[in-house]
């Protein structure tokens, strides 16, 4: 019985890497595609979240723990990397509010 279970487990992981990076590769022509700069932020942040959980995937697949040490720790630094580039957008946004705003007056 532990082999008919690890082979669907084996199985399923299998299926979860393919349709994982199919997801990242819609991800990134959307990312190419745009078209605002705000949906590719969102797009950018989406494949890190699909890479993370094709590392948890692949390590469910390979019996290794330190591909989840990696997802984790890719995770920490994606997420600032998104805070980082929001806060930039919005800065530049109102920057471009401001010129308008001048330019009104």
């Amino acid at each position: 019985m532990i082999g008919a279970e690890s082979h669907i487990i084996t199985m399923a992981a299998e299926i979860t890497l393919v349709l994982l990076t199919l997801a990242v590769f819609f991800t990134f022509i959307r990312l190419v595609i745009g078209p605002d700069p705000a949906d590719r932020i969102v797009a950018l942040d989406l494949v890190s979240i699909l890479i993370v959980s094709y590392l948890a995937a692949l390590s469910i697949y390979t019996g290794q723990k330190s591909f989840l040490d990696v997802a984790i720790a890719y995770a920490l630094i994606a997420f600032l990397g998104t805070v980082a580039l929001a806060r930039f957008r919005e800065r530049l946004a109102a920057q471009n509010r401001d010129e308008n705003n001048r330019e009104e007056e």
